[in-house]
């Protein structure tokens, strides 16, 4: 399993949005970026990713799991581009900031922190443990 960080404006594309759509899930399209696009297509089904409001509150507020693996994008004719599917999983219980995260030993070369502006990022194995403690996830 891999996981991944999904970042999105809330008031564009929020964690309750994402919660709407239930066990379907939702594409997600529109990325534009041929860096983020590789990590969609580098993903499978079952991989996890945590969802992180950009912008506004600027914190990993849940987590996803990838339900379909990459394909072309619905919102384009132009070939380039593909997306996955993703579901909400569950919410943190105290969501995890930006500062939290470059304040914490462990995560200073964490793709957020090292490439803020790239939409959909790898996070390391130890990533994920320490970030899921810290929005107080134990398992």
């Amino acid at each position: 399993m891999a996981y991944w960080l999904f970042k999105s404006e809330p008031d564009v594309w929020g964690w309750d949005h994402q919660l709407a759509k239930g066990c379907a899930g939702e594409e997600w399209s529109g990325v534009r970026n041929y860096q983020a696009r590789n990590n969609m297509r580098a993903m499978k089904r079952g991989d996890l990713g945590f969802f992180y409001h950009s912008n506004i509150g600027k914190e990993i507020v849940g987590i996803v799991e990838v339900c379909r693996a990459s394909a072309p994008d619905s919102t384009t004719d132009d070939p380039r581009w593909d997306c996955v599917m993703i579901k909400a999983v569950e919410p943190l219980l105290q969501p995890v900031t930006l500062d939290d995260c470059k304040k914490q030993p462990g995560l200073e070369n964490m793709a957020l922190i090292k490439n803020m502006r790239l939409s959909v990022q790898p996070v390391t194995p130890e990533e994920w443990q320490i970030v899921r403690r810290m929005g107080g996830l134990t398992t």
